[in-house]
This record gives C-alpha cells, sequence and structure tokens, in this order.
C-alpha cells in the first residue's frame, strides 16, 4: 500500500510540473509509452525490479530507451532512479495518466481481460463506466491469462475483480476458513 500512496505523490508532483510548464499532454503521451514498454517486456520489468544492477545503469537504459522524451518526463525516470524509486515506474506512470485524464474531465478505465475485448463489449464497459462516474470514460484494455476468465475493471482508485481467478481463491479460502 505504501508503494501505491508515494506512486500518487510522485505523480501528484509530475502533474503539478507538467501543468506549470504547460505539457500535461506531451507528459501524458509519454507516460503512455512507458507504461506499454513496461508492460510489454518481462526482462524490462525483471531489469527495473532488480536489486543488482546499479541505479547509473537503469536511468541510463531507460533514457536511451524513452529518447525524445519531454524533459518532465526524463526528469521524472532520474528522480525516481535518483530516490531508488525506480521500480515504481509504471505505476507512477499510470497514476499519472489517471490524474491528468481526471484534470481534464475524463476517466481511465482500465479493464484486465484473458482475452482481448470486442469493440461491442468495449462500448458497453463505456457505457456503463460513464454512468457510474458521470465524466466521459476511455478504455485501456490489458490482457491477463493468469485471470482465466471474466475481467476486472480498475477506473481510479475503484476496482471491481469479476475475474474467474478471483472467484477460486474465495472458494479456497472459504473451504480453508470452514475446516
Amino acid at each position: 500500500m505504501s508503494n501505491s500512496r508515494a506512486a500518487i505523490r510522485y505523480a501528484k508532483a509530475i502533474l503539478d510540473l507538467a501543468v506549470e510548464n504547460k505539457a500535461t499532454d506531451a507528459v501524458e503521451n509519454d507516460m503512455r509509452s512507458v507504461v506499454s514498454a513496461i508492460s510489454g517486456s518481462k526482462e524490462l520489468q525483471a531489469f527495473l525490479a532488480s536489486p543488482v544492477i546499479k541505479g547509473s545503469a537503469k536511468k541510463e537504459a531507460l533514457l536511451s530507451i524513452f529518447k525524445g522524451s519531454n524533459k518532465i518526463t526524463e526528469g521524472s525516470i532520474s528522480m525516481l532512479v535518483d530516490n531508488k524509486r525506480i521500480a515504481m515506474l509504471n505505476e507512477v506512470a499510470l497514476k499519472y495518466i489517471i490524474l491528468n485524464e481526471q484534470l481534464k474531465g475524463t476517466d481511465v478505465a482500465f479493464v484486465t481481460t484473458a482475452i482481448p475485448l470486442t469493440t461491442d463489449l468495449e462500448k458497453k464497459v463505456l457505457a456503463q463506466v460513464a454512468k457510474l462516474t458521470g465524466n466521459t470514460v476511455t478504455v485501456e484494455n490489458k490482457i491477463d491469462e493468469s485471470i482465466i476468465g471474466g475481467f476486472v475493471l480498475r477506473v481510479g482508485d475503484l476496482q471491481y475483480d469479476a475475474s474467474i481467478s478471483n472467484k477460486l481463491s474465495n472458494l479456497k479460502r472459504e473451504f480453508t476458513n470452514s475446516l
């Protein structure tokens, strides 16, 4: 939980700096690239989480991967490395996207499914989330086969887990507790 709170603090600080420099959209595009790169690469996730690799090597690698990014994004990467929080980069980027979308009056609904969403199903999700939040909503679909089936919906700080793996673990917990 403390990592989540720290990620929100970093994201808010980055957003404040981006608002001050009128670069919120450019930084959001960079953060979307960061999320896409880290989520799509197990090697990059392991690289960032590794305590063996020096921070300077991580900084150098990340700055070359995201070369051409906004100065605020590059400064954020450097700051996270210097504060030994680079493993949180993906979470900070996600929080930044959410905060910036809320600032613009829209929300991002992160939907994790075992298979890609169809366009028809995506429209239904958009309609339901828009009705719940009262804001315009965009959908980000993440594929995670470990949830087996169903979905996990996250909008801002709210999360609804209707995945098969969650239901199975709840059932296992109930059986274990009843023995």
